[in-house]
């Protein structure tokens, strides 16, 4: 168990939001912020946060909607234990479930682990998505397997999804940009009405991230969303992105 000394207490969203993190290996940055703000939830929903680690996404998604209730699943058991801590630091104990549990898990292994299959309304998720082949891995075992992906993880990632999600419920992931081609190979046959968002560092730059959002069962067709700018040329914030990374705010 990682020990208290080696955590540190932190604040996401401008202080609406707290968090115990271990102070080496992967922390809270802002592809949680970004994701937590394009889940398109509503007051009551039952959401899923897969691939949790210490409950970044989700805490700022329940900051900014009244949720009904939160899963995180979450694959380490010390980073499991520090999401139970930061959901009682930021008074959603009541509201909040954490499982233990690998998202490439199937079938009845899924149920055995205690997810609701077919009665989720959103499913949120930041899969770890950079190429072992092209990415040198950390030394950080936790940091490593929350970056790097293996081959068939982000379907595997989709197929959880899927089968949590209840029929028109909702997916929404934060992945790479460079190879759109690819993330929407593995959405098709699972997921329809799919919009991207490009994020991008500065308005010269090519977007690093998207946002994606899926619905299961839909068939409508691929938009793309105006692009989000970080900063200017000159490296300050946008007021879109402050009013994502610090208010709290979400993205239409």
């Amino acid at each position: 168990m990682t020990a208290q000394a080696d955590l540190t207490t932190d604040t996401v969203l401008g202080g609406k939001v707290r968090l115990i993190q271990p102070q080496r290996g992967h922390r809270a940055g802002h592809d949680a912020v970004l994701l937590a703000a394009a889940v398109p939830a509503v007051a009551g929903d039952r959401v899923l946060d897969l691939g949790a680690g210490v409950g970044t996404a989700a805490l700022c998604l329940a900051s900014r909607v009244a949720v009904g209730f939160l899963t995180l699943v979450e694959i380490d058991p010390e980073l499991a234990a520090l999401a139970e801590r930061n959901a009682a630091a930021n008074g959603l104990t009541n509201r909040t479930r954490v499982i233990v549990a690998d998202a490439r898990a199937r079938g009845a292994m899924r149920e055995r682990a205690g997810l609701l299959l077919g009665q989720i309304d959103c499913v949120m998720t930041n899969p770890p998505f950079h190429d072992a082949l092209r990415h040198r891995g950390s030394p950080s075992v936790p940091k490593r397997l929350a970056h790097q992906a293996e081959e068939g993880l982000l379907a595997a990632f989709l197929r959880t999804s899927v089968a949590v999600l209840r029929p028109g419920g909702t997916l929404t992931m934060i992945h790479r940009a460079d190879q759109p081609e690819a993330l929407l190979a593995a959405m098709a046959g699972r997921f329809g009405g799919v919009t991207l968002r490009p994020v991008h560092p500065k308005p010269d730059m090519a977007a690093g991230r998207l946002l994606v959002t899926g619905i299961k069962g839909s068939r409508a067709p691929v938009q793309i969303l105006p692009g989000l700018v970080l900063a200017d040329r000159d490296g300050q914030p946008s007021a879109e992105a402050e009013a994502v990374l610090r208010g709290g705010a979400g993205l239409s």
